[in-house]
């Protein structure tokens, strides 16, 4: 059975840096890669997911808090990759814990723990409640 993963750390902790990486590695070896954004991000572009340190690609999916995962999209996919994924709704989430329990495919969403008032958001919420594996992407601090 594939997992749910959620990968957390804070704002420029190389969050999407790591997942364009994970993209790289699994198209590198022939593997056909899902990236889902939030629809609202377009800080980089509409489609755009990119990282601070340079890179980037096209995110395949744009999803709002409604959004119907088209299961199409997830036919012959070795790895379905969440940018921003703490600004996905419960709806998103439970619709991602399902890819990966019924489909066998990994599910790996990056995102923020929390707001600036440490209060979660609500993707990393029900990330935390479903998720089979938890990690805190580490950073050094500036100060």
């Amino acid at each position: 059975m594939a997992k749910l993963y959620f990968r957390y750390g804070t704002v420029s902790s190389a969050k999407t840096l790591a997942l364009l990486a994970c993209a790289h590695t699994y198209e590198v070896q022939g593997n056909k890669v899902v990236v889902i954004k939030p629809d609202f991000d377009i800080r980089f572009g509409k489609t755009t997911v990119a990282s601070r340190a340079g890179l980037s690609r096209e995110a395949d999916i744009l999803v709002k808090a409604d959004t119907v995962l088209p299961a199409a999209c997830f036919d012959d996919c070795q790895c379905v990759l969440v940018d921003e994924a703490q600004f996905m709704s419960a709806f998103i989430i439970d619709q991602l814990r399902e890819v990966a329990s019924t489909r066998g495919v990994p599910v790996i969403c990056y995102g923020l723990r929390n707001d600036f008032r440490s209060e979660l958001f609500e993707g990393s919420k029900r990330l935390f409640e479903l998720a089979d594996s938890i990690e805190e992407v580490k950073t050094t601090c500036a100060f």
